[in-house]
């Protein structure tokens, strides 16, 4: 009897018996017998795992296989996905066209330092040292570049520098607006080395006493947006920054008609009568407890009226043509009276042994005594609630009850003051407008720590330094529109619209979704809810690898794989792209 001869293949049956399915695998053979088709079992292959019987199933087809090892090798890897997500941010930005109208090789290595800036902060040097570990330096055009390009592009006023106020007019047109708010702050650095001009001692927000630092302005939209940035020297006062950019906003930017908002150390009396001069100006700010003190003693605020509410209105010959919207937080008032009684108590700590020393005979006379009480009084800043009582051979000190009481009925107190009719803006929505300040103060601290790092600063010039600020505030322009489009996969809240509504004395609130979020740390599909920097490393985990087949030798043709994005990822990319200017 011949030899059977005939084509193996594999057959696979499904049967549902019980709820339950069942798979069977069978290697079968079919072959011509007496010109009869016909087909016999050889084996069961059932117990085999699914992947092995499909590669089974194709081997029968023909197909070849070989180590994986021996079909390609990965060459290179890269992390892509967070370049990716920057990359799409500022297309649908248009950031490119905000940069400079035309292309040119200072304005792709202006956007790669944007795009590194938020993608993985670091010095000059070594930005362009990480870059090439990414995709950022292939998708950006600057594969060739070395930090000798980027100080090219921002040495003093070389390019761009040169043109900021084309680039802050064009922000200034897309986000503000005739009648519109615009908020105003100012903050500091530190600066690393002391040759910079306008590197100079002054009152430091960074804590860091002694050392040299440079003051920068910050001008948003009502949402905090960042619309310009101004560096000046280190010890200019606040307010001194002031009526150069309300003035910066009616001659660069043509806003004849504007709201400034900005804190009471901001906007000065004397910035007042400017802007009663200077045309169509409104503002809001708020009087400094020295302030308010009058208008008690005057009978013109009534503690009482606040038994039943929380937010009063009223006037002052001392304000001609101006709203005082006087408000009163509980909540603050016993916060601030707990912070005053913890520094009393620590000041007392520190003079009681003084006292001891004294008594002891240990220290004497009224010099030495008074040196020593001075090093210590006002360490923590209540040294005006205490009375001092010092001899030869002699200290002692008490409260002074009478200020101590006359501070306390302020607490939780605060004014705001504002030339805006209530025709145009009624009182909550005054004090919603004030505190909206607290937009620019999140812009500096992911400007300063928590993602852009602008300090320390290193460079020498004051306009290296001056590009410097202008290369963090403009990545945090497209940070900014990257964190509104992920609120939903972030800590943020998302209901951003109960905010118009809310009580604007009253601490606020977070809204029920955003509770959840942190309690549970948790979104509703149960994956992790991230900063911007998680975030922003989960994208990283998504890399361009460069691959080639070994066999064909290092002149082998290369191709790209890029790793297939979870859900998340998807979600996140998705989310940059309804982004809208």
């Amino acid at each position: 009897m011949p030899a059977r001869t005939g084509t193996a293949h594999v057959v696979t049956t499904t049967r549902k018996y019980k709820d339950q399915v069942y798979r069977t695998h069978l290697l079968r053979r079919s072959y011509r017998e007496d010109g009869v088709v016909k087909n016999e079992t050889l084996g069961n292959l059932s117990h085999l795992p699914e992947a092995l019987v499909e590669i089974i199933r194709r081997s029968l087809k023909g197909e070849t296989f070989v180590p994986l090892g021996e079909a390609f090798e990965v060459t290179r890897s890269r992390a892509h996905g967070h370049v990716q997500a920057v990359a799409t941010a500022m297309q649908r930005l248009g950031f490119a066209s905000l940069i400079a109208s035309k292309p040119s090789r200072e304005r792709d290595l202006v956007l790669a330092m944007v795009a590194a800036r938020i993608a993985a902060p670091h010095t000059k040097l070594a930005t362009t040292r990480w870059w090439h570990t990414s995709t950022l330096a292939e998708d950006f055009g600057v594969t060739e570049a070395n930090e000798n390009d980027l100080y090219a592009a921002m040495d003093c006023m070389d390019w761009l520098l040169a043109r900021q106020d084309a680039i802050q007019k064009k922000l200034a047109a897309r986000h503000l607006s005739a009648g519109g708010l615009v908020l105003y702050d100012l903050s500091s650095s530190y600066f690393e080395g002391s040759t910079c001009p306008l590197a100079k001692l002054g009152y430091s927000r960074d804590g860091k006493k002694g050392l040299l630092q440079v003051n920068y302005g910050l001008l948003t939209d009502a949402r905090g947006c960042p619309v310009a940035v101004s560096v000046h020297e280190g010890n200019v006062a606040d307010s001194q920054t002031f009526m150069p950019e309300v003035r910066r906003l009616q001659e660069e930017f043509g806003l004849s008609r504007l709201v400034m908002v900005g804190d009471r150390g901001m906007i000065s009396s004397k910035a007042i009568d400017q802007m009663r001069e200077g045309g169509d100006l409104g503002w809001i700010t708020a009087l400094k407890s020295a302030s308010i003190r009058p208008l008690l003693e005057q009978g013109q605020l009534q503690l009482g009226l606040f038994d039943e509410r929380n937010l009063l209105e009223l006037s002052s010959p001392d304000y001609p043509g101006e709203r005082l919207v006087a408000c009163r937080n509980p909540e603050l008032a016993k916060l601030r009276a707990h912070k005053r009684e913890e520094l009393l108590a620590a000041t007392e700590a520190c003079l009681q042994p003084i006292v001891a020393r004294v008594q002891a005979g240990k220290l004497a006379g009224r010099d030495q005594i008074g040196l020593r009480v001075g090093k210590v009084i006002d360490k923590y800043k209540v040294a005006k609630h205490f009375a001092l009582s010092i001899d030869d051979a002699a200290f002692t000190f008490s409260r002074n009850s009478e200020g101590i009481a006359r501070e306390a009925a302020l607490d939780g107190l605060y004014i705001i003051r504002t030339s805006v009719s209530a025709a145009q803006m009624d009182s909550a929505e005054c004090v919603r407008n004030y505190k909206a300040l607290a937009n620019v103060e999140r812009a500096f601290r992911s400007l300063k720590t928590v993602d852009l790092k602008v300090r320390p600063i290193h460079h020498r010039t004051a306009d290296r330094v001056r590009a410097h600020i202008l290369l963090c505030m403009l990545a945090y322009y497209v940070e900014w529109h990257m964190r509104e489009a992920w609120r939903e996969l972030m800590f943020a809240d998302p209901d951003q619209a109960a905010k118009a509504t809310r009580d604007p004395v009253a601490p606020a609130v977070r809204s029920a979704a955003a509770l959840a979020k942190a309690a549970r740390h948790t979104l509703e599909d149960g994956t992790p809810v991230h900063t911007f920097s998680s975030l922003m490393a989960e994208l990283a985990t998504i890399v361009r690898n460069t691959c080639r087949a070994p066999s064909a030798g290092a002149e082998a043709p290369t191709f790209e794989l890029v790793t297939t994005a979870n859900a998340k990822q998807k979600q996140a990319l998705e989310l940059l792209q309804q982004i809208r200017v």
